[in-house]
């Protein structure tokens, strides 16, 4: 018999990167770029925590966004004639579709030639009322996407296959 956690994954079921954002610090705009690399115990190397290089015991080394949820952002915001959220306003380093990141919790996941661990739910920051809209906080709640830690370093590029590979 399946475990819920079997259940949660089906071994089928695959996603991909469709962009990655980065930013050299915390208060500098974000910018899409087609490839990066992942820095094992760091971040992404063009985004403010790779450009410090040094290792980095937060949760957030990478955080991550369901393409699927932009649509529905701006749906609850409320913003209008907006109908997806563009992902630079998110802050958020991977914009990944078609698997679904809140069941992935506690697992590892192949981005490309790394591996991730996804730790937690990325809540949203006060700084979302300016960057996407009036009402984005709220909106973004439970749709905030998931903070990784980079396990195994490697090149991630836009169109990259995302995989469990180990719950």
């Amino acid at each position: 018999m399946k475990t819920i956690r079997d259940l949660n994954t089906p071994p089928h079921i695959a996603g991909r990167v469709e962009a990655i954002v980065v930013r050299g610090a915390p208060r500098d705009p974000a910018r899409i770029i087609n490839t990066t690399q992942a820095l094992a115990g760091i971040g992404l190397a063009d985004d403010r925590l790779g450009k410090k290089g040094e290792s980095e015991l937060s949760t957030r080394q990478v955080t991550l966004v369901q393409a699927e949820h932009l649509p529905v952002i701006a749906q609850l915001a409320q913003l209008s004639g907006v109908t997806a959220v563009d992902p630079v306003r998110l802050r958020r380093n991977l914009v990944v579709s078609g698997i679904n990141l809140l069941a992935l919790r506690n697992a590892r996941v192949q981005v490309g030639d790394a591996v991730l661990e996804i730790v937690g739910p990325c809540a949203p920051c006060s700084r979302m009322e300016t960057e996407v809209g009036p009402g984005a906080y709220a909106a973004m709640r439970g749709h905030g996407g998931m903070t990784a830690r980079v396990i195994t370093s490697g090149a991630i590029q836009v169109g990259d296959v995302v995989r469990v590979v180990a719950l």
